[in-house]
């Protein structure tokens, strides 16, 4: 019987299904890994907003952290909602025995714009945690909050200033700018590759973040480069939002199992 890899998802809990740990574990799923979860938060929320959130105790997270990595063979690691400073630190302090690679999806407020990680716990994510992980994949808002920056004039300066900070490698994602031709910015040590392509005119938004980096995460666990990774993930995304249809009365998720469901 084929062995399929196992992805672990470090991240807050959607009730509605369309972010977070539930929409990591359909990426999974729809990328034939096997998707273990680590939830930090749990947040009652819709397509419409966050009306609460309730930050997961971190002895409970550590547990969980420990129960997982003592027993599945875990190859590769997407980290999304942290919610809490002392969240962010045990995460870091696991991530030391672990040297497959991780993804982390810097989540600093929702798609409907509700804050998700307060302000004095990002100085500690950009500090202890960022030159931990392999590659971090935020969009121009959390990007210009991570540089402590009111907002950003060039995104490929942006990518190599996260770079400076100590995370290896940053895709600096551009939905969040103007145009019909939305570019991405990947910054490695071997350089910089922009991923072009059309601006998808839709209110299938959400989760979007979380899905792309739950996506580059599988095809890393399946022996993808980060390259290879990235522009797999995005074109798979692509489709997945192409094929979305409405769910809720706000930004509805996309359509995870699209190939599987449509294909």
């Amino acid at each position: 019987m084929t062995a399929y890899p196992c992805v672990l998802t470090i991240a807050g809990s959607d009730s509605g299904g369309g972010a977070g740990i539930q929409a990591d574990l359909k990426t999974f799923s729809a990328h034939r890994v096997y998707g273990a979860s680590v939830i930090t938060a749990v947040t009652a929320q819709n397509t419409v907003g966050v009306r609460a959130l309730h930050a997961v105790p971190v002895e409970v997270v550590a547990a969980q952290l420990d129960a997982v990595l003592d027993d599945l063979p875990i190859v590769a690691i997407k980290i999304g909602m942290l919610a809490q400073t002392a969240i962010i630190r045990v995460v870091a302090e696991r991530l030391r025995a672990f040297s497959g690679p991780v993804v982390l999806d810097p989540v600093l407020a929702a798609t409907s714009g509700d804050a998700l990680l307060p302000a004095d716990a990002i100085a500690v994510l950009t500090a202890e945690l960022l030159p931990r992980v392999t590659l971090v994949t935020p969009n121009l808002p959390e990007a210009a909050r991570l540089l402590g920056r009111r907002q950003l004039h060039d995104p490929t300066e942006a990518a190599q200033a996260l770079r400076a900070l100590g995370a290896p490698a940053v895709l600096l994602k551009g939905g969040h700018g103007t145009g019909d031709l939305l570019e991405d910015v990947l910054a490695t040590s071997d350089g910089l590759t922009y991923f072009r392509h059309p601006r998808l005119t839709t209110p299938h938004t959400h989760g979007t973040g979380c899905t792309l980096s739950a996506a580059i995460a599988a095809n890393m666990a399946n022996r993808y480069t980060i390259q290879e990774s990235v522009e797999r993930a995005i074109a798979w995304l692509q489709q997945a939002i192409t094929h979305a249809w409405p769910v809720g009365a706000g930004h509805g998720p996309v359509h995870h199992y699209w190939e599987m469901w449509e294909g």
